[in-house]
């Protein structure tokens, strides 16, 4: 369930259904686009496996191969791509995920380039989403950590594949001369640590499958407590701010209509 809320002004306290989307009156297909492997889970994992289990097909596009991080100095760096590969998948597997795409760009060099936008304007008009999920292009100042200079460049990048790239026939034509994609329009765009919130996803159902994706990136987890700790404590506080109360979880996200 999430509730939509303007950016001034009152919360709403009515608990509409994942499912009832604004403006796209068929929602069957969604796309997270993000700057490294474990952003999306921990930005939005839980709303990811809300979306699945409503019976949403979600895919993920992950720019980078994420080979900038990890904290044991005795893993070689040319294992790095590989390991946080296979540590994606296993997170999105947890939640239901199947359809995970890497574009093989270089961890903490990731620019908003002619290249960078065309390759994903093409997994947009390949998967044809109602929905597409990303980070935020605006810093955050009271969360600077969530606005990592890949991920400003991975949502910009990913808000000009959305406009005017991916729904333009003659934007990177090589997409529709030489592949055969046509152009398509995305409705929507949810952004993650905006600093304009606009709708909170309640995740307290599917908060262990959360934690369990997570859990999945081994190598960039030097102290699973802690980290258990801090999702926790972001995600009680989001739902502080969304007015649901005590014991309960959500993300949050700036929706911005894009047909």
């Amino acid at each position: 369930m999430f509730l939509r809320c303007p950016p001034l002004g009152p919360i709403p306290r009515a608990l509409l259904s994942i499912r009832k989307d604004f403006g796209v009156s068929e929602f069957i297909r969604a796309l997270v686009v993000t700057a490294h492997p474990d952003d999306v889970d921990f930005g939005a994992a839980g709303t990811v496996a809300t979306l699945v289990r409503d019976g949403v097909d979600v895919t993920y596009c992950i720019i980078t191969d994420g080979d900038a991080g990890g904290f044991d100095p005795s893993i070689a760096r040319s294992e790095i791509p590989r390991i946080r590969h296979e540590e994606q998948r296993a997170a999105a597997a947890v939640l239901g995920v199947t359809d995970v795409r890497f574009l093989g760009y270089r961890d903490g060099e990731l620019t908003v380039s002619h290249e960078l936008r065309r390759d994903i304007s093409r997994v947009i008009r390949q998967v044809r989403p109602q929905r597409v999920i990303t980070q935020s292009p605006d810093r955050n100042w009271n969360r600077v950590q969530a606005s990592h200079p890949d991920h400003l460049a991975a949502g910009e990048a990913t808000m000009a594949a959305v406009y005017p790239d991916a729904r333009n026939p003659f934007a990177h034509m090589s997409l529709l001369d030489d592949e055969g994609l046509d152009a398509w329009t995305v409705p929507e765009v949810w952004l993650m640590a905006s600093p304009t919130l606009t709708t909170y996803v309640d995740v307290t159902d599917v908060f262990e499958l959360k934690l369990r994706a997570i859990g999945a990136h081994v190598s960039q987890l030097p102290d699973p407590v802690e980290i258990e700790a801090r999702v926790r404590a972001w995600t009680s506080d989001n739902a502080k701010n969304a007015g649901l109360g005590a014991d309960r979880f959500a993300e949050a996200f700036q929706v911005v209509p894009t047909a």
